[in-house]
């Protein structure tokens, strides 16, 4: 067994064991480029620590990943070991097949005796770290503010696991917009006011983008020559790679755009790519940004210029509740937690979800931004592509698989949940209390996608009739019996017994015949 000296949560490189010197060294993941990580933090005392980064061609042969995310991802990596070595870390940077190799390599190399890792986020790449030649320490994780034991403890004494819930007791443990035990204006939740569908000349602000710099285009170059399977455009990309680009997009939003963030954060419309939220969930889910450091912007931007309260609320419930609920919920589960399908659906994911060649507009518009970004917001997520591949009955497992892939701030314990768990209701209800389905009436409603559509909103049945309708009415009727039991489609599922039997087989034979030829 390895003596080791320790001073708080500071170890020092002169250790022996058994008569020989110990050397620590540090493996840094892809989602982990902070020098506050756990990992580092816990060697802060070493001097020219060995530190390693490794880009494995292997790992993103998995799924066909969005070639933004891997620019983002690599280009970040070296611009962060660049970083480390300018402040005298011993950094050793690697391209390879696999992880296995360069690390056996580099810990033989270098002597390590111990290698320190932050525990990763995602529960099958820590199953995966094994032989490297040396003991290997997970350090706990710090890019969170719910430590997982935190979150068992505080998930283990319920009966319901809301997020409403468990965002109310992360303002009080955090003491974010709080005057005592009572929330800041008397409510919590905001969410009212919050949902307001886009009318007349938005006149939003500008995104927070950035020129590649010469390290990012070389990867670019190196990425559009990779022979392997990938997904999107890399025609352009204004991504932040860094740290101080991360915190310029964090500043341009508390600037820009918080303080009109609340009306319109569920709108949708052409050309509108990113109206005005944050854009940081992919910095933030690298380690770039820090959950309280955002919080605690948006909550100062608050007091400091008296913003209205609910577009700071509502932005810093997606941070402090959602963001930590979702990924407390991922290692709260048990494993087999990504294999659950309640409502049996098995169609295999459309080739459209790939090019976003369909008719209708909404996924059109939303999969064609998606490949030439990567990125689109909760509600093109929740409300446009989860909706139809629920209603459909695509697959969960295809569908969460396609999230993971093609979204520029995607992981397993976000994905997993969200898609899985909330998009879906493929959980039966562990994260939502109903389904989130919807007829092309809530699109209507809440974006400008059906004006520029072949197919009419308004139509359950006939050649133009939308299929998000024909779908939604087919699936309340497919699964009557398991959604009554949920109490919130009680009144939805009674407007199918005001429609006579010869519609609802015209709707379902209109489903079997659509997905047939999809």
């Amino acid at each position: 067994m390895l003596a080791c000296e320790v001073r708080g949560t500071r170890f020092f490189s002169q250790i022996y064991f058994w008569g020989g010197q110990m050397t620590v060294g540090v493996w840094i993941l892809g989602d982990q480029l902070w020098e506050g990580q756990a990992a580092l933090q816990s060697c802060s005392d070493i001097k020219n620590l060995p530190v390693i980064f490794i880009e494995s061609l292997n790992h993103v042969k998995i799924r066909p990943y969005h070639k933004q995310k891997l620019v983002l991802v690599w280009s970040a990596m070296r611009h962060f070991a660049e970083e480390l070595k300018s402040k005298q870390y011993s950094v050793t940077y690697e391209m390879a097949d696999n992880f296995q190799e360069p690390l056996q390599n580099w810990v033989k190399e270098k002597g390590i005796t111990e290698l320190r890792v932050m525990t990763p986020n995602d529960r099958l790449f820590a199953d995966a770290i094994k032989d490297v030649g040396c003991p290997i320490n997970f350090i706990p994780n710090n890019h969170f503010l719910w430590n997982r034991q935190d979150f068992i403890n505080w998930a283990g004494k319920r009966k319901r696991l809301l997020m409403e819930d468990f965002y109310r007791e992360g303002r009080r443990r955090f003491n974010i917009l709080m005057e005592g035990k009572q929330p800041v204006g008397g409510e919590w939740n905001f969410d009212k006011l919050n949902r307001q569908p886009p009318k007349g000349k938005l006149n939003t602000p500008e995104a927070k983008w950035f020129e590649p710099d010469k390290i990012t285009q070389e990867v670019i170059t190196y990425v559009n020559s990779l022979s392997i399977p990938t997904f999107g455009e890399l025609t352009k990309f204004h991504w932040g790679v860094t740290r101080s680009d991360a915190l310029e997009v964090l500043d341009w939003f508390i600037q820009n755009r918080l303080p009109d963030f609340g009306p319109y954060q569920d709108a949708m419309v052409t050309g509108e790519e990113t109206m005005w939220h944050s854009m940081i969930s992919a910095y933030i889910n690298i380690g770039l940004l820090q959950p309280l450091e955002v919080i605690q912007a948006a909550e100062k931007e608050y007091y400091d210029k008296e913003l209205s309260l609910n577009s700071v609320e509502g932005f810093i419930r997606q941070v402090l509740g959602w963001r930590e609920y979702m990924h407390g919920i991922y290692h709260y589960v048990s494993v087999d937690y990504r294999d659950k399908n309640w409502f049996n659906h098995t169609h295999p994911l459309p080739e459209f979800f790939w090019t976003g060649e369909t008719k209708m507009n909404c996924l059109r518009q939303v999969i064609t931004q998606l490949r030439n970004t990567g990125y689109a917001h909760h509600i093109q997520r929740l409300m446009v592509l989860s909706n139809f591949a629920l209603i459909a009955g695509l697959s969960p497992q295809e569908v969460e698989n396609w999230f993971h892939a093609t979204f520029i701030d995607a992981y397993d314990w976000v994905m997993q949940t969200n898609v899985i768990g909330m998009g879906l209701f493929a959980d039966g209800g562990v994260l939502a209390s109903k389904p989130y389905a919807a007829s092309a009436n809530y699109i209507n409603k809440m974006s400008d996608y059906c004006k520029g559509c072949s197919y009419n909103n308004k139509e359950r049945v006939g050649e133009k009739a939308c299929p998000f309708n024909f779908f939604y009415w087919n699936f309340l009727e497919r699964h009557r019996d398991k959604l009554e039991t949920q109490g919130r489609m009680s009144f939805i599922l009674k407007n199918l017994d005001r429609m006579s039997e010869e519609e609802i087989e015209a709707i379902r034979q209109k489903a079997t015949e659509w997905l047939a030829s999809s």
